[in-house]
């Protein structure tokens, strides 16, 4: 499938990179969060000429696993094999991470993990051309999660600030439990400026 493909006919595509790397048991519990909340905006897009895709390296069999254990049906792709999640900065070889800092966020940072969150636009103009308009990262991201609008209502806000890592409280919607509690801040926590932690994601 060609980048071209995910626009269905319309001129405008929104891409969420989503971490869920080939080797991963399950995708990103940040992700994941975000994702809570594409469903249900998708059409209202559709009907601004705007299609949206999901996109990751997992195989396209994880990819489907996963979605059918969540119960989304947003449209998700792989990008295994290919370039494109390096051609935007959200996927990083070893090599690279060897070095110490990836290029993430448009800088050089010290990253927990090979794979990283995202979003990028693309607009198909009259003559079939695609033009790359805009991508951000990282706490860039937030627009996007209607349950922090939520929070920072409420007297108490998001709460964070005690915390592991910034988003240590959010689990995959099927693992809340009663009385959930999250962990106090820890001296061995190592936290990513996406508000993500590698250890929670790799199988």
């Amino acid at each position: 499938m060609k980048l071209a493909d995910l626009f269905d006919g319309r001129n405008q595509l929104v891409v969420y990179h989503f971490m869920f790397g080939p080797d991963w048991a399950e995708g990103c519990p940040s992700c994941s969060f975000e994702a809570d909340h594409f469903n249900s905006f998708i059409v209202h897009l559709n009907a601004r000429d705007v299609s949206f895709a999901a996109v990751s390296r997992a195989s396209f069999a994880q990819i489907e696993a996963f979605k059918k254990r969540m119960g989304w049906s947003f449209k998700w792709v792989s990008s295994d094999k290919s370039d494109f999640n390096r051609d935007y900065h959200v996927s990083f070889t070893k090599e690279e991470m060897a070095k110490g800092k990836v290029e993430y966020n448009y800088a050089l940072h010290e990253f927990p993990s090979e794979e990283a969150p995202g979003v990028s636009v693309f607009y198909n103009d009259a003559s079939g051309d695609v033009f790359h308009t805009y991508s951000a990262y990282a706490r860039g991201l937030d627009i996007l999660l209607g349950a922090y609008n939520f929070l920072d209502l409420v007297p108490k806000g998001r709460d964070e600030d005690g915390l592991d890592f910034t988003m240590s409280w959010v689990r995959h919607h099927d693992k809340y439990e009663n009385g959930h509690a999250v962990q106090v801040k820890t001296a061995s926590a190592k936290e990513s400026d996406c508000g993500c932690e590698a250890a929670t994601k790799t199988a």
